[in-house]
C-alpha cells in the first residue's frame, strides 16, 4: 500500500500562487483526475506529486507499506508520461525501449520486442524517433509509462496528439494495467482521458493565496 499526502500544499512562482491550501491523500488502487483549464497549474501539481519540485507552502509525504519514503527517493516509485518528457530522437523505437528498461523495469519483465507490439508499431521498430509523427511519439510515451513496473502512474493530458483509434488503445491499455496502482491524470476536461478515475481535484477550488501573517511594527 502506497499513500501520497498533500497537506495544505501550495506552489508559488514569483508573486503568483499557482494553487494553495490543497489537501488530498492519493492511495494505491485509486485513480484521481486533476481538472483545470490550460495554464491553471495541472502540470505543476503533477510535478509536485512526482517530487520533481517541492511545494512552497504546506507539505507532501510518501508512505510505502507503512514506511516513510524521503521525497528525493520517491522518483523510484513513479512512471510519468507528459508533453515535457523528452524522447531521445536519434534512437530507434527498439533502442529507446531498451534504454528505458535500464532505468525502470517493465511489467512482467517485458522485452523491447513485446513493448513494440504493445505500441502497435512493429513496422517502425527500427526507425529513428525523429521520423515519428506526434501521435506515434505519444503512443510510445504512454506505453513506456503505463507498462513500467512502478506503483505510481502519472499521466499529463495523455490523449494529446492521439486520433480516435489511439484513444481507444490508450483506454484499453490503462484499464488492463492500473490495478493496485496509484494513478493520477491531469486533464483540461477531455473525458476520454479520465473516465476511469474515481476521485477529482479541481484546481479552481485552490486558487486563493494563503493568508500572510501580519506583523505589527513598534515605533
Amino acid at each position: 500500500m502506497l499513500e501520497i499526502t498533500l497537506d495544505n500544499a501550495g506552489k508559488q512562482y514569483n508573486e503568483d500562487w499557482i494553487f494553495s491550501g490543497l489537501g488530498h491523500t492519493f492511495t494505491s488502487g485509486r485513480a484521481t483526475v486533476i481538472l483545470g483549464s490550460n495554464g491553471s497549474g495541472k502540470s505543476t501539481l503533477l510535478q509536485v506529486i512526482s517530487s520533481a519540485i517541492m511545494p512552497t507552502a504546506g507539505s507532501i509525504s510518501y508512505m510505502l507499506e507503512g514506511n516513510v519514503v524521503r521525497p528525493e527517493h520517491a522518483f523510484r516509485l513513479m512512471a510519468i508520461a507528459a508533453p515535457y518528457i523528452e524522447l531521445i530522437e536519434e534512437f530507434t523505437l527498439t533502442e529507446m525501449i531498451s534504454f528505458h528498461r535500464r532505468l525502470k523495469p517493465l511489467i512482467r519483465n517485458m522485452t523491447a520486442v513485446e513493448l513494440v507490439r504493445v505500441c502497435e508499431l512493429e513496422h517502425s521498430a527500427n526507425k529513428p524517433l525523429k521520423y515519428f509523427s506526434s501521435g506515434m511519439k505519444q503512443r510510445l510515451k504512454l506505453a513506456l509509462a503505463i507498462m513500467s513496473d512502478t506503483p505510481v502512474l502519472l499521466l499529463d493530458e495523455p490523449v494529446s496528439n492521439l486520433d480516435r483509434a489511439a484513444i481507444e488503445w490508450y483506454k484499453d491499455l490503462v484499464d488492463k494495467n492500473m490495478r493496485n496502482r496509484l494513478v493520477v491524470v491531469s486533464s483540461n476536461s477531455v473525458s476520454e482521458e479520465y473516465g476511469f478515475c474515481s476521485d477529482q481535484i479541481r484546481l479552481e477550488d485552490f486558487k486563493k493565496a494563503p493568508q500572510r501573517e501580519t506583523i505589527g511594527l513598534l515605533y
